[in-house]
């Protein structure tokens, strides 16, 4: 169990490492000689969200609520949160993905390397040992 939140905790602050620089959320603003100019900026920026670009702050947001269950989990033998770790990644997975709606400029190749990262971490909170459940079929004799 341990292994599985190490690695979720190395995965989101690798992808928290990577929301913090200008280089994430990308805005694109209309020119009146042509060719509209690209601008990028922090995830955690505030001026993507005034600009209905909502993703991005909100993905940065919840990837730090993520972080303090998967810290908690870490560091306390009380697993409280680890329900939660998967809808939350999958929530935040989506949410990194939301400026594709507005179109393939407005998303960065940081902002495809967070949503790659986004992603493994979901993986990863499925991946590890099942409970067996009463719906198995039961084997037969050969």
């Amino acid at each position: 169990m341990k292994k599985k939140v190490l690695a979720q905790t190395v995965l989101l602050v690798c992808a928290l490492v990577l929301m913090i620089p200008p280089w994430g959320a990308v805005l694109r603003f209309a020119e009146p000689q042509g060719a509209p100019i690209r601008r990028t900026f922090s995830y955690f920026s505030p001026v993507p969200f005034g600009y209905a670009n909502f993703g991005p702050l909100l993905c940065a947001v919840l990837l730090c609520v993520l972080l303090v269950f998967a810290l908690t989990g870490l560091l306390t033998k009380k697993q409280r949160g680890a329900k939660a770790i998967p809808w939350l990644c999958g929530a935040d997975f989506l949410l990194s993905l939301a400026p594709l709606c507005y179109g393939l400029a407005y998303i960065s190749v940081p902002g495809v390397v967070i949503s790659l990262l986004l992603a493994a971490a979901f993986v990863c909170s499925f991946s590890g040992k099942r409970e067996k459940s009463g719906c198995a079929a039961p084997e037969q004799p050969v």
